[in-house]
């Protein structure tokens, strides 16, 4: 059964254009994880400062395989030296070393049911 994990990121408003744009160059870097299903950057529209990165998995140990992969931190060390984007789940840091996120919180759910549009 799929896993799905949700990191809620806030965000202050004068960082919002930094984290979208880290997350738009990523390049694909967790699409070839083993048991990655699944990506989502939603951007707040009520008001709040959070926004949630949601990503399915296969399993819980595939998340945690990716986590601590060599393509995970060579991710972040890529963010922290270019200001690029950061990896999933993650608010990355900035050119100057800085993160775009204030505080970041993981979620972690099991997909009971599912269900998709036809067209």
């Amino acid at each position: 059964m799929s896993v799905v994990k949700i990191n809620v990121l806030s965000v202050p408003p004068e960082m919002r254009e930094t984290l979208e744009k880290r997350f738009a160059g990523r390049a694909g870097m967790v699409e070839s994880a083993d048991g990655f299903e699944w990506f989502e950057l939603l951007r707040p529209l009520d008001g709040t400062d959070n926004y949630l990165v949601y990503t399915r998995w296969r399993s819980a140990e595939d998340f945690e395989a990716w986590q601590s992969s060599q393509a995970f931190s060579a991710g972040h060390a890529r963010a922290a030296a270019a200001g690029g984007p950061p990896p999933t789940g993650h608010p990355g840091s900035g050119a100057a070393g800085g993160p775009a996120a204030s505080g970041a919180e993981l979620w972690s759910f099991e997909v009971l049911q599912s269900a998709g549009s036809k067209t």
